[in-house]
Protein backbone atom coordinates (compact mmCIF):
# COMPACT_ATOMS: atom_id res chain seq x y z
CA UNK A 1 0.00 0.00 0.00
CA UNK A 2 1.35 3.41 -0.87
CA UNK A 3 1.75 6.23 1.61
CA UNK A 4 -0.90 8.30 -0.16
CA UNK A 5 -3.47 5.50 0.11
CA UNK A 6 -2.61 5.07 3.80
CA UNK A 7 -3.11 8.80 4.45
CA UNK A 8 -6.44 8.77 2.61
CA UNK A 9 -7.63 5.81 4.71
CA UNK A 10 -6.49 7.59 7.90
CA UNK A 11 -8.41 10.71 6.88
CA UNK A 12 -11.63 8.77 6.37
CA UNK A 13 -11.24 6.83 9.64
CA UNK A 14 -10.69 10.11 11.48
CA UNK A 15 -13.66 11.64 9.70
CA UNK A 16 -15.90 8.72 10.69
CA UNK A 17 -14.82 8.76 14.35
CA UNK A 18 -15.00 12.58 14.56
CA UNK A 19 -18.44 12.64 12.95
CA UNK A 20 -19.74 10.05 15.41
CA UNK A 21 -18.32 12.07 18.31
CA UNK A 22 -19.97 15.26 17.06
CA UNK A 23 -23.25 13.43 16.48
CA UNK A 24 -23.34 11.94 19.99
CA UNK A 25 -22.45 15.22 21.74
CA UNK A 26 -25.42 17.60 21.43
CA UNK A 27 -24.85 21.24 20.63
CA UNK A 28 -23.55 23.41 17.81
CA UNK A 29 -20.18 22.60 16.29
CA UNK A 30 -19.12 25.06 13.59
CA UNK A 31 -16.16 23.08 12.29
CA UNK A 32 -15.33 21.76 8.86
CA UNK A 33 -14.45 18.32 7.57
CA UNK A 34 -10.72 18.79 8.15
CA UNK A 35 -11.07 19.69 11.81
CA UNK A 36 -13.59 16.88 12.31
CA UNK A 37 -11.10 14.41 10.83
CA UNK A 38 -8.27 15.79 12.98
CA UNK A 39 -10.33 15.48 16.14
CA UNK A 40 -11.22 11.91 15.17
CA UNK A 41 -7.55 11.06 14.51
CA UNK A 42 -6.31 12.60 17.76
CA UNK A 43 -9.12 10.90 19.69
CA UNK A 44 -8.26 7.54 18.14
CA UNK A 45 -4.56 8.00 18.84
CA UNK A 46 -5.11 9.01 22.47
CA UNK A 47 -7.55 6.11 22.94
CA UNK A 48 -4.89 3.77 21.58
CA UNK A 49 -2.32 5.10 24.03
CA UNK A 50 -4.79 4.77 26.89
CA UNK A 51 -5.66 1.24 25.85
CA UNK A 52 -2.00 0.24 25.54
CA UNK A 53 -0.63 1.75 28.76
CA UNK A 54 -3.58 1.76 31.14
CA UNK A 55 -5.76 -1.15 30.08
CA UNK A 56 -2.82 -3.30 28.87
CA UNK A 57 -4.79 -4.21 25.74
CA UNK A 58 -3.53 -3.92 22.20
CA UNK A 59 -6.63 -2.73 20.41
CA UNK A 60 -8.45 0.56 20.53
CA UNK A 61 -12.04 -0.23 19.72
CA UNK A 62 -14.46 2.17 18.14
CA UNK A 63 -16.28 2.93 21.41
CA UNK A 64 -13.14 4.09 23.20
CA UNK A 65 -12.01 6.11 20.16
CA UNK A 66 -15.37 7.89 19.93
CA UNK A 67 -15.40 8.56 23.69
CA UNK A 68 -11.97 10.20 23.55
CA UNK A 69 -13.02 12.17 20.47
CA UNK A 70 -16.11 13.36 22.32
CA UNK A 71 -13.83 14.68 25.08
CA UNK A 72 -11.83 16.55 22.45
CA UNK A 73 -14.97 18.05 20.89
CA UNK A 74 -16.14 19.15 24.34
CA UNK A 75 -12.75 20.74 25.04
CA UNK A 76 -12.73 22.44 21.64
CA UNK A 77 -16.14 23.98 22.33
CA UNK A 78 -15.03 25.36 25.68
CA UNK A 79 -11.80 26.75 24.27
CA UNK A 80 -13.70 28.37 21.41
CA UNK A 81 -16.24 29.92 23.79
CA UNK A 82 -13.48 31.17 26.12
CA UNK A 83 -11.72 32.77 23.16
CA UNK A 84 -14.89 34.71 22.34
CA UNK A 85 -14.97 36.24 25.79
CA UNK A 86 -17.70 34.10 27.29
CA UNK A 87 -17.38 32.80 30.83
CA UNK A 88 -17.74 29.06 30.47
CA UNK A 89 -16.01 27.31 33.34
CA UNK A 90 -15.93 29.38 36.41
CA UNK A 91 -17.03 32.06 38.68
CA UNK A 92 -15.63 35.51 38.73
CA UNK A 93 -17.42 38.73 39.50
CA UNK A 94 -20.85 39.08 38.02
CA UNK A 95 -21.90 42.32 36.45
CA UNK A 96 -25.09 43.74 37.88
Amino acid sequence: MSVLAYLIILFFVGLLVGALARLLLPGPDPMGLGLTALIGLFGTFSAGLFSWYVLKRHGVGIVLAVAFSMLLVWGFRHLRDAGQGRRTLGGGPRSR
